[in-house]
């Protein structure tokens, strides 16, 4: 479980490809804490932790599965791409964002960003289907949505867009950075709407 707060960006070092799986190496700042089995949310993808310092020193290497490289953007990714990165979080501290499963659900693509006010509105567009949206892949005003494992805030949604306002810190210290219009970015929505979608099913 992860709280959608990035620790900070990740470089891609290597890819390596085998069968429908990908191997990708990074490199972090938190590379000497972490150990074998970790989870770490890679742009909101729960990915674990199979080896560390091998063969390049400060380096971590994680697996995508076909599933999850045709849910998210991760096959995308090139040498030298950043992705923000979130070690699972503690239950003794703050939830400073919200219930984040690292499970991407879609992509989305960035259809307009603009400036005001010191922030950064970014607006984002995904496949619509009304069976997904029954089943909670929706998002509401004021509600939490993640992008990129970013967790923010909705505001004017649609049925197929929304739009999230990034302030300048997170703007620095994510890859929302690099993201421009036409920018292919992942999707978590708010946990807690699948569920109440969910129990609406047994009424």
């Amino acid at each position: 479980m992860f709280s959608g707060i990035v620790e900070e960006m990740a470089e891609v070092i290597a890819i390596r490809k085998y069968g429908e799986n990908v191997d990708f190496t990074f490199r972090c700042s938190f590379v000497s804490e972490l150990k074998i089995d970790q989870s770490v949310a890679h742009n909101g993808v729960c990915l674990t932790v199979i080896a560390i310092n091998d063969p390049l020193p400060d380096t971590y290497i994680v697996t995508a599965m076909k599933e999850t490289l045709d849910r998210s953007n991760l096959g995308l990714l090139k040498v030298g791409s950043r992705v923000n990165v979130e070690r699972s979080m503690l239950m003794n501290g703050r939830l400073d964002g919200h219930i984040v499963q690292g499970h991407v659900d879609q992509t989305a693509k960035c259809i307009d960003m603009h400036d005001a006010d010191g922030s950064t509105y970014f607006t984002f567009e995904y496949t619509a289907d009304k069976a997904m949206a029954r089943r909670g892949y929706f998002t509401v005003d004021k509600g939490s949505v993640t992008v990129n494992g970013v967790s923010l805030t909705v505001c004017e949604p649609t049925d197929n867009t929304f739009t999230v306002a990034i302030i300048p810190y997170t703007r620095e210290n994510t890859n929302f950075a690099d993201i421009q219009v036409g920018t292919v970015v992942n999707l978590e929505f708010d946990i807690l709407g699948k569920y109440i979608a969910r129990l609406n099913d047994f009424r």
